[in-house]
Order: structure tokens, then C-alpha cells, then sequence
């Protein structure tokens, strides 16, 4: 019997070992393919062997060279994460002066500082395939001061706890976060196509992830707490969304936008992402909520608290596991999207998001595959980052409520 669960672990491990290397294979045959020349990418046999070179992550700045601003926001981002990570593992005791609330502080007034630095020197829009930079940094800085403001309030309350502390920490990294969008919409200044598109899938991305988890909390809220009518088929119907291949719908939607103006923009593509997503929200936040208590709520109504503010200072802090696995679901729903993004977009045009880009890509000689990997590559890296750094909430929250009391 012994030797039976043996076998049974080690079978077990040998699976998991088989599914990651499968998982990771793909992943450094791009990556040793962006850093490879023309010539070693075209052998009848693959090389493992090669000289790195860079010359397909150049193909994908902008001509005219990398705007001085992008160093700097690079450096952010850099040393954000290196001070994210340091405060993290090591438990310093900084001075009362320097306190992780007052640094986190100096730190994102400094991103800040960049943004309008950027805004004032950077040239204005001089093309339809350049985003005017001097917009978007303007709703960096305010994304920032909003995203500073719900993670640190403003008041002091009580000492430092171990989640207060956890919060100053996260303060570190908002520049990192931030500072990554902005150095596509530096480079998306200076004339690159990929940095636009990437751009676009982030702004695209982002926003549809938002409404979908916004909106779909709300309604599981109401699915959960409320005796509605006919829920059962409502929340069926909402399923019955993602039933359907983007194949099947696509030409109809494309008439449809095509009539009502919204083909090739933002706000068309974030509609239609959020659409498809929000059913895949409402289901899995129903779950999350589900969990919770009622008697929480009751204690707060009994307490004088109305319905909505019982619902922001009992549900949605209970909710924070949940709610961050259903944005990275969503995110990399939206991030990959490949169908929609082709059909509803202009070669060229406003909203394209890298995707469709990534395989039009050509050379001389025909598909250019270094340039491929590379657009390739940095495309895993932004929802890899977030995805990486709501771990710890994404495994707490699909296995939320796995265990009975």
C-alpha cells in the first residue's frame, strides 16, 4: 500500500513536471527567437546556439530614436520594483521620518513630477498614428493620485498594523504600474506602431476589465442578497452570452458598429469586451458573495448603516479575493482577444489593438518572425506583471469558499 502511494505521488509529480515544461517551452522558443538574427532564424535546423542580438526589439522603436523620457520613466519603474521587493522581504525599520507612508509619498510625487515634465516638454500630436502623449499623461498623473488615495487614506488611523504596512508597500509600486503605461505612450509619441497598438490594447484591456468587474459585482450583489423574479433564467441568459464564438456574431456586430459610428474606436471595443465579460463576472463574483455572511450585513443595518454603504464598507472589503481573480480572468480574456480586434479595426487605424499587428508583421523576405517573437514577448510582459502581482489575492480567491464551516 505503501508503495502504491508512492507511485501515485511521484506519477502526480511527473505530470506537473510534463505541464510545465509544455507550459514554458512555447515561451522560450519566442523569447530565443526575438534574440536572434535573420540568419540564424531561417536555418533548415534550429540553433541553440547563437549570438544575441537586439535588432528585433529595435524594428518595434520608433525611427526617429527613443524619446529621453522613456529612460526615465524606465528607471522608475525599475527602481520601484526593486524597492517593492526589498520592503517586502526584508522587514526594515526605516526612520520616524522616513516612514514607508512618507516614502511611498516622496516616491509617487516624483512619478508625478515626470508625468508633467512629459507633458510640457514632449511635442503635441503630429499624426494619426501617434496618441497625443500630452492627454495621457495628464490621466496618468490623476490615475495615480486616485490609486495613492484608496490604498493610503489620507487621515492617519490608528498604529502601523501588518495591513497597513502591506498597503504602504503597494504605494512603491504604483510608479512601476504606471510608469510602464508611459513608456508606451513616450514611444507611441515618438512614431512607433507596435507602442500604439500595445497601447491601445492596454487602454482597451484595462477599461473593459474595470467595467466588467464593476458591473458584474453589483449584479451578483443583487443575485445573491435579493429575491428577484425569474433569477435562475437571468442569470442563465447572462451565461448564455459566452455560448456563442465570436465567429458566429462578429459580421452581425460589425454591421451593427458600422452603422452607429463605433467601428475602429476605443469606446466600441470596450462595449464589446465588457459585454462578453461582464457574464463571466456576475457568475463568479455570485460565488464570492455567496460566502459572505449575512449577519454581517444585518449588524451593519441594524448598526444605521443604508444598503449601499453596508454594501462598500461590509461586502466589497470581504470581496477583495474575489474581485481580483475575476479582473485577471477578465484582463487576459480582453488582452488576447484576436477575432473581434480584426474585423471592427482598420489596418492602421485608431484602435488597433497588437494582436491583429503582431501577425501582419513583414519583412523583405516575408513574415518576419524575429519581429513577431519580439512583439510577441513584450506583449506577455504587462498582464504577466499583473497577473504576478495579484498572486497572493488570485489564490486565495479560486479556492474562496472550497472549505465548508
Amino acid at each position: 500500500m505503501r508503495h502504491r502511494k508512492n507511485f501515485v505521488h511521484y506519477l502526480i509529480l511527473a505530470l506537473i513536471a510534463v505541464a510545465v515544461l509544455v507550459y514554458i517551452t512555447p515561451i522560450y522558443w519566442i523569447l530565443a527567437t526575438s534574440l536572434k538574427t535573420l540568419s540564424d532564424i531561417t536555418t533548415k535546423l534550429p540553433k541553440f546556439v547563437f549570438d544575441i542580438s537586439l535588432e528585433n526589439y529595435q524594428k518595434l522603436m520608433p525611427s526617429e530614436g527613443v524619446p529621453g523620457v522613456t529612460y526615465l520613466f524606465l528607471g522608475e519603474v525599475v527602481v520601484g520594483l526593486l524597492l517593492f521587493g526589498f520592503f517586502s522581504l526584508f522587514n526594515v525599520r526605516l526612520p520616524r521620518a522616513l516612514s514607508l507612508r512618507n516614502l511611498g509619498f516622496i516616491w509617487n510625487s516624483l512619478f508625478i513630477l515626470t508625468c508633467l515634465y512629459s507633458f510640457l516638454t514632449l511635442p503635441p500630436l503630429r499624426s494619426r498614428l501617434q496618441t497625443d502623449a500630452r492627454f495621457n499623461f495628464l490621466l496618468l498623473i490623476v490615475c495615480t493620485i486616485i490609486a495613492y488615495l484608496l490604498i493610503v487614506p489620507w487621515r492617519k488611523t490608528g498604529g502601523l498594523t501588518s495591513q497597513t504596512a502591506k498597503k504602504q508597500r503597494l504605494t512603491l509600486v504604483l510608479p512601476s504600474v504606471f510608469g510602464t503605461i508611459a513608456i508606451c505612450v513616450a514611444l507611441a509619441n515618438g512614431g512607433s506602431k507596435y507602442f500604439y497598438q500595445l497601447l491601445n490594447s492596454i487602454i482597451i484591456g484595462g477599461g473593459s476589465t474595470i467595467l466588467a468587474v464593476g458591473l458584474g459585482t453589483l449584479a451578483a450583489y443583487a443575485f445573491s442578497r435579493f429575491d428577484i423574479a425569474g433569477k435562475d433564467d437571468l442569470l442563465f441568459f447572462i451565461l448564455s452570452t459566452r455560448m456563442l464564438p465570436p465567429v458566429v456574431v462578429v459580421i452581425p456586430i460589425y454591421l451593427m458598429y458600422s452603422a452607429l459610428g463605433l467601428r475602429d474606436t476605443h469606446f466600441g471595443l470596450i462595449l464589446l469586451y465588457t459585454t462578453f465579460n461582464v457574464s463571466f463576472a456576475v457568475w463568479l463574483m455570485k460565488g464570492f458573495i455567496d460566502e459572505i455572511p449575512k449577519e454581517y450585513e444585518d449588524a451593519a443595518l441594524v448598526d444605521g448603516y443604508s444598503r449601499f454603504q453596508t454594501f462598500l464598507k461590509v461586502i466589497l472589503p470581504q470581496s477583495v479575493t474575489g474581485i481580483a481573480a475575476t479582473a485577471v480572468f477578465c484582463l487576459i480574456t480582453a488582452w488576447n482577444e484576436f477575432a473581434f480586434a480584426l474585423v471592427l479595426t482598420e489596418v492602421g487605424g485608431r484602435a488597433v489593438t497588437a494582436p491583429p499587428s503582431i501577425t501582419s508583421a513583414t519583412g523583405s523576405t516575408g513574415m518576419d518572425w524575429g519581429k513577431i517573437a519580439a512583439g510577441t514577448f513584450v506583449f506577455l510582459l504587462p498582464v504577466a506583471v499583473f497577473t504576478f502581482l495579484m498572486r497572493s489575492h488570485l489564490l486565495r480567491g479560486v479556492t474562496f469558499g472550497a472549505v465548508k464551516k
